[in-house]
């Protein structure tokens, strides 16, 4: 009888080195590793320059559905109106070269500014797929943390379960020996 309170003490002292256990590894994923995601927005809106942002703007208004319909709006008119409406006195008659001075102008112009913003685009992109790819890093590294703490706490349980069923095959051996020492 005078093992029980031994036991009981032994089993605590295993159970706070367990739990000690746990805190180191916490301890020590947290040591390691650091936040590693980045504020891109913030950095995107500082880092700009004027022409950058302008970029960004007609490349998002030459590519909407706004720009195309009011540009069609556009052509429409001036065709009606060099072709109907001022018949005679037409200052761009029908094969419309100032018409196509104008487009190809607006071409060259906008086709530069477009490569300018999807090239910005293309940076903010890479920025994104290397945050990213750390996130992920980062989300390996803690499952490995936790299957770490899964596999100790495990094996601190089959411990704590062999140590009482070992307890339990001793007591069993004394109620024997008690049992077959009243019979006898």
């Amino acid at each position: 009888m005078r093992k029980k309170p031994g036991y009981v003490l032994e089993l605590l002292k295993s159970e706070d080195d367990h739990i000690n256990k746990l805190h180191d590894i916490v301890r020590k994923a947290i040591e390691e590793e650091s936040l590693i995601t980045e504020k891109l927005s913030s950095e995107e809106s500082d880092n700009c320059t004027f022409g950058q942002r302008l970029s960004d703007k007609v490349a998002e208004f030459g590519g909407s559905w706004r720009f195309i319909i009011l540009f069609a709006g556009i052509l429409l008119s001036w065709i009606v109106f060099n072709s109907i409406v001022m018949m005679d006195r037409s200052f761009d008659p029908y094969p419309y070269i100032l018409l196509n001075l104008i487009l190809s102008c607006l071409a060259a112009i906008q086709a530069p500014i477009i490569m300018m913003s999807q090239n910005r685009q293309e940076v903010k992109d890479r920025k994104r797929a290397r945050n990213d790819y750390l996130v992920n890093l980062k989300s390996e590294i803690e499952i490995r943390h936790l299957h770490e703490k899964m596999d100790l706490s495990v094996e601190d349980q089959y411990k704590h379960i062999c140590e009482i069923q070992q307890r339990q095959i001793e007591m069993l051996q004394q109620i024997i020996n008690r049992l077959s020492r009243t019979h006898s």
